[in-house]
């Protein structure tokens, strides 16, 4: 099973002329002052490029809570730096990750970008899984650092539940090892690890929900997010009264049905390539809001 992966398409879909969002004007508002921190992880499909488009709605609504359902990298929520949070994700080596973070952390296990010692903490990852201590400081620390040294920032399962990202191809990777200066910031930010279709948002909730991508082939957790997950993300999101901003990429379906339920969609370009049929062209992706 394959968690958050921003896997590429095949095709690019035909969409609407609609014009595109423009670039963010300068505002003269300005957010709570708070150190800035960069994502702890890589994570593919991340979406810190998309800050300058979201900030000049966050700008305005940043006495809310700021609700993250598929929070992944947490790339949204570290660039807008909310005061009260509630970030959840299926994935529950991430969210363990994320709550040693808040405990305060410290990795003492050897880091370097080596193959053969990758393999070795890949091997020792899988067996903690497999005796039920995927959860503790050592696995914690394994997450860490097969996250930054593997394929892509992937994380993905097999069927018997082992890891099995390959090792990656990084010239250099810079290893962090103390993660006391996030441990102030997430004492305010709630931590769920379910499917998005049990949180609980408060009316007034800012909602950023960026679900996999509608693309074929994407397994975000051991059940899927296939197209029904889609739907009910959409319409759940469609009844909430708090501002929302829904991403994903711009398929001829996602368009057809975020329009279909009354969001606002504008379409920016994304900074990945859409390579597989040798297409060089930045894939198109959309941001469908509501109250706002």
């Amino acid at each position: 099973m394959l968690y958050k992966a921003a896997l590429s398409t095949c095709e690019l879909n035909l969409l609407p002329k609609t014009r595109p969002l423009s670039s963010p004007a300068r505002s003269t508002e300005t957010l709570p002052s708070k150190p800035s921190l960069s994502p702890p992880l890589k994570w593919a499909g991340g979406k810190r490029w998309q800050l300058p488009y979201l900030r000049q709605y966050w700008q305005k609504e940043a006495n809310r809570r700021l609700v993250e359902p598929f929070c992944g990298g947490l790339a949204v929520t570290l660039g807008l730096m909310p005061d009260r949070a509630l970030l959840n994700d299926i994935n529950p080596h991430l969210v363990s990750f994320y709550r040693w973070l808040k405990r305060g952390f410290s990795i003492s296990i050897e880091m370097a970008n080596c193959q053969q010692l990758y393999y070795r903490h890949r091997r020792r990852f899988n067996e903690l899984l497999l005796s039920a201590q995927g959860m503790g400081k050592e696995a914690a620390s394994l997450f860490y650092y097969l996250n930054r040294t593997g394929y892509n920032g992937l994380c993905r399962f097999n069927r018997k539940g082992e890891f099995n990202v390959p090792f990656g191809s990084y010239k250099t990777i810079n290893y962090r090892r103390s993660f006391s200066p996030y441990k102030p910031l997430l004492v305010d930010w709630e931590l769920r690890q379910t499917s998005f279709e049990f949180l609980q948002l408060e009316p007034d909730d800012f909602v950023y929900a960026d679900p996999p991508y509608d693309v074929e082939f994407t397994q975000y957790s051991k059940e899927g997010f296939g197209w029904d997950e889609q739907v009910k993300t959409a319409r759940w999101l469609a009844k909430h009264s708090g501002p929302v901003v829904l991403s994903n990429q711009a398929t001829n379906r996602i368009v057809e049905l975020y329009s279909a339920l009354g969001y606002r969609l504008i379409y920016l370009h994304a900074p990945r390539r859409i390579s597989c049929t040798g297409d060089r062209s930045p894939a198109t992706e959309v941001l469908a809001l509501r109250n706002l």
